[in-house]
């Protein structure tokens, strides 16, 4: 009995004797417990694995029963972990069920996409199942990852464990009285009812199906904006599956090991622990100590109580008063914790300078369980150098999710300035989520660009050009206002290279320009600037080309005026 009470830790202990215990127990875990045989003691009393839901704890197990065994001590190796490890030590134990490790790690990756923040690690599910129920009994599950048989936890009736009264009419648990811990992951029917999944895609949210419960798990353990990268975080999310600080240790313990290396076995195969902890007397169901009563007084002829160890000066001090472990922070309801924030179907965000953009920013908010979310405040902010804004001249607007989680910005204005630019949406207050959209303003076009008449534009040598040039340009037929429009002389229109002679405008010192940059007035009306013929004679062209490829060429004609014969006399 001795040898048998030394292979197990107890739940809820706090004091310095039971700590010692778990030292000592730790130390001499050297080796792979011994598997129990079907129908033995612990193989219905699993623990408890979910999420805040009892009547009287807070805690996904109810505070049930738990496995102590704790893993080898010298943990199994893995490339670039330790050369010094013997391969073999620790090879049984190591081994994760084919379907129970596949579900872990699906649980993983489903969390990834809808919470990444959180950073759930499968070795965690793995930890906790191997303390729950042994990994669903060493694999025991059918191809769907479904126990054969339900795994459950001793009835919570108050009498060494929680007091829960039942909550699902014995649905799960086949308690009709009191409510008792269910499945792989050990979740007490109220808390199923909150996070229970259905992850391997067969229509039902089952405690006793592997995927179905690993992934439940993980919501739970990520709820209320946990980053289990983060110690304290991740003690916070074990404490809240259990109230125990040995709990917390075991699970600890399982996770570190799982770290350094596991294997797949075949299903029902895997390592069962020894004994599920069994409440110490003078322990609350919730892991604190009860008082210790303080000793009777001596009967006559009996003896005396001894003295506690004595002050300086005389006296005796009083016995210290355990302190109790403090419950963990209430964790909000999954249906009230933001989950992730997605692209609602926002299509490519473009348009043309000072236009209105034809695709609105839309987001869709989901919970930690991966349900739409109403009611959330989200802001959509622009930034970027191009003017643009969102209606109503602001560059930060709020807008409140609706019944289907989505979110709506309103319409974006573009600015003149042409360039790409960013729309952030951002939910959340204790761990934000984002989105991020990019988006651009071009230029304004021209699909067409003609003279408005066209009249023949002659000059003399050295003399101006007495006719002025009026263009007009469109875009899909319409008045294309604010276009940027590029005029150059060029000898001939084949190749656009600018001329050194002939033709000009002029700039502000008088001096020759032969390229011009200019925009189209608000109906798309182009007035050129004067034109000056210089002393070379000859036939020259005026390349006229809009943002957008719109092209026109005019010909420019300088030549000497005829010479007439004086009358005769």
């Amino acid at each position: 009995m001795a040898a048998h009470i030394r292979r197990r830790l107890r739940k809820g202990a706090t004091t310095t004797a039971v700590a010692a215990a778990a030292v000592a127990a730790l130390a001499a875990s050297q080796a792979p417990a011994a598997p129990l045989t079907e129908g033995s003691t612990g193989g219905d009393q699993q623990a408890a694995g979910g999420e805040s839901g009892g009547p009287e704890d807070d805690a996904a197990t109810g505070n049930s029963p738990y496995y102590t065994d704790l893993p080898p001590l010298v943990t199994p190796d893995r490339p670039g972990s330790s050369s010094n490890l013997p391969a073999a030590t620790g090879s049984a134990e190591a081994g994760i069920p084919a379907s129970v490790l596949a579900a872990y790690k699906q649980a993983e990756r489903t969390v990834a996409g809808t919470d990444p923040a959180c950073r759930l690690p499968w070795q965690l599910l793995a930890a906790i199942g191997k303390v729950e129920s042994g990994q669903a009994r060493g694999g025991k599950v059918d191809a769907n990852g479904t126990t054969p048989s339900p795994i459950l936890g001793p009835a919570l009736n108050g009498q060494g464990f929680a007091l829960i009264k039942d909550t699902d009419g014995g649905a799960y648990d086949g308690d009709a009285v009191h409510d008792r811990a269910v499945g792989p992951m050990q979740f007490i029917p109220s808390t199923w009812a909150t996070w229970g999944q259905d992850a391997n895609g067969d229509g039902r949210k089952d405690p006793n199906n592997i995927y179905d419960a690993a992934l439940a798990a993980g919501r739970y353990l990520c709820a209320g904006g946990r980053d289990l990268a983060v110690a304290a975080d991740l003690d916070r999310a074990v404490l809240s599956y259990n109230q125990s600080t040995e709990y917390l240790r075991t699970v600890r313990s399982w996770f570190a090991y799982y770290q350094r290396g596991t294997h797949e076995v075949p299903d029902g195969s895997g390592v069962l622990p020894t004994s599920p902890s069994t409440p110490t007397p003078g322990t609350t169901p919730g892991g604190t100590t009860s008082p210790t009563p303080s000793p009777s007084p001596s009967k006559p002829g009996g003896t005396k109580p001894s003295p506690g160890p004595s002050k300086p000066g005389g006296g005796t001090s009083p016995t210290p008063k355990p302190t109790p472990t403090p419950p963990p922070k209430p964790t909000p309801p999954p249906a009230d914790t933001l989950g992730s924030l997605e692209n609602a179907g926002t299509g490519p965000l473009t348009a043309t300078a000072g236009g209105t953009f034809d695709e609105r920013v839309s987001v869709r908010a989901r919970n930690a369980l991966g349900a739409p979310m109403a009611q959330l405040p989200v802001t959509f902010t622009v930034t970027g150098s191009t003017g643009t804004l969102f209606e109503g001249g602001r560059k930060t607007v709020t807008v409140i999710s609706k019944a289907d989680g989505t979110a709506n910005a309103p319409a974006l204005k573009a600015g003149e300035k042409s360039g790409d630019f960013t729309v952030t949406a951002t939910a959340g207050t204790t761990r934000p989520r984002t989105l991020t959209y990019a988006a651009s303003v071009t230029a304004r076009q021209a699909d067409a660009i003609v003279r408005t008449d066209s009249k023949a534009l002659v000059a003399a040598p050295g003399e101006k050009f007495a006719d002025a040039v009026t263009l007009k340009a469109t875009y899909k037929g319409a008045a294309a206002a604010g276009v940027a429009v590029t005029a150059t002389l060029v000898a001939d229109a084949d190749k656009p290279a600018e001329n050194d002679k002939g033709p000009h405008f002029k700039d502000a010192d008088g001096k020759p320009l032969r390229t011009l940059a200019l925009t189209t007035d608000a109906e798309g009306l182009l007035r050129l600037p004067d034109l000056f013929a210089d002393e070379n004679p000859g036939t020259y062209q005026l390349v006229l080309t809009t943002e957008g490829g719109a092209t026109v060429v005019i010909e420019l004609t300088v030549e000497a005026a005829e010479e007439t014969a004086p009358p005769e006399a």
